[in-house]
């Protein structure tokens, strides 16, 4: 995968800092995370070609984390605690536009295996939704749920990596990073975050679940 340097992943967040003014208007209730916490590092992988599509996802106009204010709120004082501790959080996806939830589907139903040995080298893509690694309707479209890291951190496989390694409490990865998973975990779990088990890097706020969803291209 694409690495990145942490000044590349600087610069991209302030950038989203200057264009923010410009964007497009946001769900109601949202905030940009850029606007209120800019040291946040984001790297959204869907804007781009850095995800298990390989190419920018439709509805991800900008490399930008939107979020409901109340979640985004949580994940600053997550980020603050992280920092006292000596790391730092980094975002890869946080509200996902329906129309990026459509086109998983899509993708799902296409030859193109591009990406195959980068994300999903053991499983038929064809199987993904069966086997729980990508959901038809997502908590990310209600603007609740963040995809997240630790900036240096080894968490046994990369994000996005379809594959029962990426279950939060696999045992079939380092010592090293099944203490980092817990670590975030229970960070995480303080500040309101749910994990779901079957991908290390994915947290849903509470009220997710009943929360409207949105289809507002993110620009």
């Amino acid at each position: 995968m694409t690495s990145k340097s942490t000044r590349d992943i600087v610069a991209a967040a302030s950038a989203c800092v200057a264009c923010s003014a410009a964007a497009a208007t946001l769900p109601p209730g949202f905030v940009r995370l850029a606007d209120i916490a800019p040291q946040i590092l984001q790297d959204m992988r869907y804007a781009g070609t850095d995800n298990f599509t390989g190419r920018p996802v439709p509805g991800y106009k900008a490399p930008q984390c939107w979020l409901r204010e109340d979640a985004a709120q949580a994940l600053v004082a997550a980020q603050a605690e992280a920092r006292t501790k000596g790391f730092e959080l980094i975002v890869y996806d946080c509200y996902r536009p329906r129309r990026a939830v459509a086109a998983f589907i899509d993708w799902a139903e296409s030859p193109d295996e591009r990406m195959k040995a980068q994300y999903y080298p053991h499983e038929n893509k064809r199987d993904l939704f069966a086997r729980g690694y990508i959901a038809e309707k997502s908590t990310h479209s209600t603007g609740l749920a963040v995809d997240l890291g630790v900036l240096g951190w080894d968490f046994g496989t990369p994000f996005d990596y379809f594959d029962e390694r990426s279950w939060t409490a696999s045992q079939d990865v380092s010592e090293a990073a099944r203490a980092h998973r817990r670590t975030l975990e229970a960070l995480m779990r303080r500040h309101g975050f749910e994990n779901l088990p079957t991908e290390w890097w994915h947290y849903a706020f509470r009220g997710a679940a009943g929360a409207p969803s949105f289809d507002v291209e993110i620009e």
